[in-house]
C-alpha cells in the first residue's frame, strides 16, 4: 500500500494578501489584485499592468548577511514559507532534529543579473558587485536560500518548468513522500514582480492593454480578453507522510492524491488541447478516481486566446457533460507565472476549508470554446471534497494536481 501524502502547512504572499486570512477574504469577495506599476511606465513598458505585491520586511526574521543573498522572489518565498512552517507547527528546533526536503519552483532571477551587469558597465570592476550578487542571480536562488534559512537537510531541488514550475514541485514532493524517500517536504513556487522580470513578454504584446481598468484586465475564458496580466509573489506548502503527520499531531489541510504530467512536443509557445487532456486524465488515473468525482477545477486559463481555448476544449472533452464548476483565480491575481501552480493549490485549499468557489471575475461573454463549461462568475457557496488544479507552461510542459479533503481510513 502506497503511503498517503497530506498537506500540513500552507503559506501565501501574493497580490491578494500577505496572509492566509487576507487571501481567503479576497478570494471570497472576488477582489482583483491588479494595478498600474509606475516603475513600468517609467521603464517603457507597453502595458504597465501587474499584480501589486510589496516586498516583505524581513528585518528581525533573518540577519543582514542572509538578506544579501535574497533576490526579490526569494524574499517572497521566505515570507510564505514562514507562514507555512507556523501553520504546520514546525519550529527551528524541529527542523534541526528532523530531515525536511525541498522542491521549489522558480525559472528566473532577472533583476540580480541585470543589476550585476549595470555595476560592471558603470564601474568596470567585478569586486564591486557585492557578496550576494552571485547567489541572487541563480535560478536556484530560492531553494538554496530557503534550505539555508530554514535549515532543511533533505533533498533540495529547484524546479524550472516555466508556468508549471510550482505545480511540478508539488508533484515531485508528492512522489518522494509516497515512495518513502522523504517523510516531509517543503514545496512551492516564487515569481519576481520587478520591472526587469517581464519586459521581454511585454515586447511580445502578450499583456492586456486595459490600462484604464486594471481590475478588469484579466479575463480568462471571456471572448473580449486581450492578453494576460503578469503577477508574482510566493506560495509554500508542507507535504508530509500521513502517519508521520498524525504521530506529531499536525493539522491536516488536505491530501494530495494525484499528479499528472505531459509535454506537447510542439512549438515552444503554443498551447495544446491534447497535452492538457493527457495530463488531466493521468492525474485522475493516478488518484484512482473518475471525472465525476471532481467538485471543482482551478483552471490554468491565463486570459490569452489560444491558451484559454485549448484548455477549455480539453476540459470540455473530460468534464463538460458533468457540469463540473470551473474558475480561474488568475482573473483576480493575474498570471503568477512560476508560482502559479503552487499558489492555486493554496487558493483552492482555502476554498475547500471555507466551503466556497471563488469566482472567475470579468467573465461576461463566453468564448465559443468555453460555452459548454460551467464557469463560476460569482462566488458560490459550495462544499469541495476534491479539486483539480491545472498548470501549463512554455515549452509545452503540463501538470495537474488532484487534492482531496482529508479523512482517516475507515471514516
Amino acid at each position: 500500500m502506497r503511503r498517503r501524502v497530506v498537506i500540513t502547512g500552507i503559506g501565501i504572499y501574493s497580490c491578494l494578501g500577505k496572509s492566509l486570512d487576507e487571501v481567503a477574504s479576497s478570494l471570497y469577495r472576488g477582489k482583483s489584485g491588479i494595478g498600474v506599476d509606475p516603475a513600468r511606465v517609467a521603464y517603457g513598458y507597453r502595458s504597465p499592468l501587474t499584480g501589486i505585491v510589496t516586498p516583505p520586511d524581513l528585518k528581525g526574521w533573518i540577519d543582514r548577511r542572509m538578506r544579501q543573498s535574497l533576490p526579490e522572489e526569494a524574499e517572497f518565498a521566505v515570507a510564505s514559507t514562514h507562514e507555512a512552517m507556523l501553520t504546520a507547527g514546525i519550529d527551528e528546533d524541529y527542523r534541526l532534529n528532523h530531515e525536511i526536503g525541498i522542491f521549489y519552483g522558480n525559472d528566473t532571477s532577472a533583476q540580480a543579473v541585470i543589476e550585476t551587469h549595470e555595476v560592471m558597465r558603470e564601474k568596470g570592476d567585478s569586486m564591486l558587485i557585492g557578496s550576494g550578487g552571485a547567489f541572487k542571480s541563480m535560478t536556484s536562488a530560492v531553494s538554496m536560500n530557503l534550505s539555508t534559512i530554514f535549515k532543511l537537510r533533505g533533498v533540495s531541488i529547484s524546479v524550472a518548468a516555466a508556468c508549471a514550475s510550482g505545480s511540478h514541485a508539488i508533484g515531485l514532493g508528492y512522489i518522494f513522500i509516497r515512495s518513502g524517500m522523504q517523510d516531509m517536504v517543503l514545496c512551492g513556487g516564487a515569481q519576481e514582480v520587478n520591472v526587469y522580470s517581464m519586459a521581454g513578454f511585454d515586447g511580445l504584446s502578450a499583456f492586456s492593454m486595459r490600462i484604464d481598468e486594471p481590475e478588469k484586465a484579466s479575463r480568462p475564458f471571456d471572448a473580449n480578453r486581450d492578453g494576460l496580466t503578469p503577477s508574482g509573489g510566493a506560495a509554500s506548502l508542507i507535504l508530509e507522510d500521513e502517519e508521520h503527520a498524525l504521530k506529531r499531531g499536525a493539522t491536516i489541510y488536505g491530501e494530495v492524491v494525484g499528479y499528472g504530467f505531459s509535454s506537447n512536443g510542439g512549438q515552444i509557445s503554443q498551447a495544446d488541447e491534447q497535452g492538457a487532456a493527457i495530463t488531466m486524465t493521468r492525474a485522475l488515473a493516478d488518484a484512482g478516481i473518475k471525472s465525476s468525482d471532481v467538485d471543482y477545477i482551478n483552471a490554468h486559463a491565463t486570459s490569452t486566446p489560444q491558451g484559454d481555448r485549448c484548455e477549455a476544449l480539453a476540459i470540455d472533452r473530460i468534464f463538460a457533460a458533468l457540469g463540473t464548476p470551473v474558475s480561474s483565480t488568475k482573473s483576480m491575481t493575474g498570471h503568477e507565472c512560476w508560482m502559479a501552480g503552487a499558489s492555486e493549490i493554496v487558493y483552492s485549499l482555502l476554498m475547500m476549508k471555507n466551503s466556497f468557489i471563488a469566482p472567475n471575475i470579468n467573465f461576461e461573454t463566453p468564448d465559443e470554446t468555453a460555452k459548454n463549461l460551467n464557469i463560476i462568475s460569482e462566488t458560490k457557496e459550495r462544499n469541495i471534497d476534491l479539486f483539480l488544479s491545472n498548470s501549463f507552461g512554455f515549452g509545452g510542459t503540463n501538470s495537474s494536481i488532484v487534492v482531496k479533503k482529508y479523512r482517516k481510513r475507515g471514516d
